[in-house]
């Protein structure tokens, strides 16, 4: 029997079938053109617009959110930073704990069928409309390939086909004017509300959050059109004598419109056109506006402002790593998000209709995971946990394959090892060899090999020329050392000289340790 995430039985009609087509009320409602509620919008506008979403109307909010987007180019390029950030993540389909070859090869075979989906990155994508707009429906579209039910695309829908159930704000249904609306059809539906805000699907988005600052931004830049328009333009005043009809107070006022962008104009006799000053005033105070609405919407979208405008005053390379890691913390909690929708509506669907190990239960569901490793977390990760396997802790292997995301080995692959015939390898025996108390023979002989290999078998041909001479001149004198390698110091770049001086400096310390 097949269930959902939940364990609730599923009762599923053909897959084969597009539930927003056949019903004719839905079908007529993706035919409308969308609304534009940004024209004359006002505070009194808007808090309606909050308020029918409040009760269940999703359409509005969602025209809306579309016309932001195109008529505010810092929201739409701060929110396109964040849609964009999750396409860079590689991402692997991982079998429950402890899994059987059973559970192995079915996670392979979804991994297979993601991976010849050309519209996986599209969809993840349209997934992350959620971000604004609440939630994001992408309705799938199945095919029987190969002897498997799998998903071969989607089309995406927009959100003012549906509507929240009236007795449950969580519940997305399709609007097809009744009042409950009819409920998604199971494995027929990829949605993902994401969760931006705790709270019911219409305030979980950042729609609620932006659509205040757009609005105080949109008066701003009204008025500074305004200002702009008549600034430096002196006031023109048109005097007409006493008796002048309609018809010529017509022409002075014409008159005295075009005058001022014309430079140029007639007017009837005895009528005068008076100048005087120009308007005065400033820009600041609409750009600040303007400027303060800004620097919101991006705390909103990115968790800070300096990933993406600086004010040139308090921003520092400091702070602004600060922001960096806000952001970093957001698209990770973007990722999670998205991992949860893939895994109960995309992959769930593709392991019932499929899996071999399926057993009409969700909770052994392979998970999607994408990959959020960093080689600066592998840096940082591998000193600590050499030093704490060297105090004895007994760390699994697979837990560190784990962490850092590496896959084990299987039987027989080829893995990485370190040469055992390069000077690493020799100094490796060198210190292995100091760290005994006592010196034997045995010992003795492997520094004795390790110095010949630094100095003269296993040295790069071009230092060899250079640093034996100043060991040479190091056992006679370090004086004597000093001068051969201030001579040779204008000839050798900055990254050759280190590697130099950090040979050097070894080899020394490691023939006194053994003489000493």
């Amino acid at each position: 029997m097949l269930v959902d995430i939940n364990g609730d039985p599923l009762t599923i009609k053909k897959l084969d079938s597009n539930q927003t087509e056949e019903n004719s009320q839905v079908a007529m409602l993706l035919k409308q053109y969308a609304e534009h509620p940004t024209q004359g919008l006002t505070p009194a506008k808007l808090a309606s617009l909050l308020k029918e979403a409040e009760e269940g109307n999703l359409a509005a909010m969602a025209d809306l959110a579309k016309d932001i987007e195109d008529k505010d180019g810092h929201i739409s390029c701060e929110l396109g930073k964040r849609r964009r950030a999750i396409l860079g993540f590689e991402w692997s389909i991982k079998p429950p704990r402890n899994a059987s070859k059973d559970e192995q090869r079915d996670a392979d075979m979804l991994a297979d069928i993601l991976d010849d989906a050309t519209w996986f990155y599209d969809f993840l994508f349209d997934l992350t409309d959620a971000m604004l707009k609440g939630f994001s429906a992408n309705e799938l579209k199945w095919d029987y390939v190969e002897k498997q039910q799998i998903v071969t695309g989607y089309t995406y829908r927009d959100q003012n086909i549906f509507k929240t159930h009236p007795d449950d704000f969580n519940r997305i249904v399709l609007n097809d004017n009744t009042n409950e609306g009819e409920a998604l059809n199971p494995f027929g539906w990829a949605l993902h509300i994401h969760k931006s805000k705790s709270g019911y699907v219409h305030r979980t988005g950042l729609l609620s959050v932006l659509a205040w600052p757009f609005l105080f931004k949109n008066y701003s830049v009204r008025d500074l059109a305004e200002f702009l328009e008549i600034y430096g333009l002196p006031v023109r005043v048109g005097k007409y004598p006493s008796g002048a009809s309609d018809a010529e107070k017509a022409t002075l006022l014409r008159a005295v419109m075009a005058i001022g962008h014309n430079a140029g104009g007639i007017i009837p006799k005895g009528m005068e056109i008076d100048f005087q000053s120009a308007a005065n005033g400033q820009a600041d105070p609409f750009e600040s506006m303007i400027r303060w609405c800004e620097l919101t919407q991006s705390k909103v979208i990115l968790g800070g402002t300096l990933t993406s405008q600086a004010d040139g005053k308090t921003s520092t390379n400091a702070l602004g790593n600060v922001h960096q890691e806000v952001k970093e913390d957001i698209t990770l909690s973007d990722l999670h998000q998205l991992e949860q929708t893939i895994s109960r509506d995309l992959l769930l669907p593709l392991y019932a209709l499929n899996g071999k190990s399926y057993n009409g239960s969700s909770r052994r569901l392979p998970r999607f995971e994408f990959d959020t490793s960093t080689s600066d977390e592998m840096r940082d990760f591998a000193p600590p946990l050499k030093d704490l396997v060297s105090t004895g802790m007994q760390i699994p292997q697979s837990w560190v394959h784990e962490r850092l995301n590496i896959p084990e080995a299987k039987d027989g692959e080829a893995v990485l090892a370190l040469p055992t015939n390069t000077p690493q390898a020799a100094l490796s025996t060198a210190i292995a060899a100091l760290s005994t108390e006592h010196i034997d023979r045995d010992n003795q002989t492997a520094l004795d090999e390790a110095l010949n290999a630094i100095t003269n078998g296993d040295m790069r041909d071009e230092y060899k020329a250079t640093l034996q001479p100043l060991l040479n001149k190091l056992n006679q004198s370090s004086d004597l050392a000093a001068i051969e390698l201030a001579e040779l110091y204008p000839t050798l770049d900055q990254d050759a000289l280190t590697e130099l001086l950090t040979r050097l400096f070894f080899v020394s310390e490691l023939w006194g340790t053994v003489n000493e």
